[in-house]
């Protein structure tokens, strides 16, 4: 009876410690980590979309990138939602997004060239945000989880940028 006691003690303080922490996050902090969230739905959507529907192999090839390193991202964030208490997007509703409903109608090389147009105009919005959040965000770890991310999120603009030229022609 006592370990139960002190299991459910020890429950309800991780419970409040969690809102506590989220009360004590900026409300642009909070709101990062929404934006974020459904930012790293959308990539790793997306990028499954290029793994079908592409047509060349380097743009298959950035798909793939996108699905893993935004589902660890996604993950990684997910774990310091719930230590901070915020709650997170768990799902998008890709059919009411422009980018992806779009994206579902191209094949081939019409895909090709949308897709790297669209990777490079999210990932030059997603570096500048997540740069503002790792410059001026308050929480110290929403902070260094936005500046680890920018290098990965600019690897994916510079590959995005690198087929664009050659998706162009094709």
């Amino acid at each position: 009876m006592y370990i139960r006691t002190v299991l459910s003690g020890g429950c309800c303080l991780a419970l409040f410690a969690a809102a506590a922490s989220a009360a004590t996050l900026s409300k642009a902090d909070k709101q990062f980590m929404v934006m974020a969230a459904k930012t790293n739905m959308i990539e790793a959507h997306e990028g499954q979309l290029g793994e079908n529907q592409a047509s060349q192999e380097g743009v298959k090839n950035l798909a793939k990138e996108l699905v893993q390193d935004h589902t660890a991202s996604y993950e990684e964030l997910s774990a310091l939602a719930a230590k901070t208490g915020v709650s997170i997007p768990r799902g998008i509703d890709a059919a009411r997004n422009r980018t992806i409903a779009q994206l579902v109608h191209e094949k081939g090389a019409g895909f090709d060239r949308q897709f790297a147009r669209d990777e490079i105009a999210a990932h030059r919005n997603a570096i500048a945000v997540f740069k503002r959040e790792a410059e001026h965000g308050h929480d110290a770890a929403v902070k260094a989880y936005a500046a680890k991310t920018i290098p990965v999120l600019e690897k994916h603009l510079h590959l995005a940028e690198s087929l664009a030229k050659p998706a162009a022609r094709g």
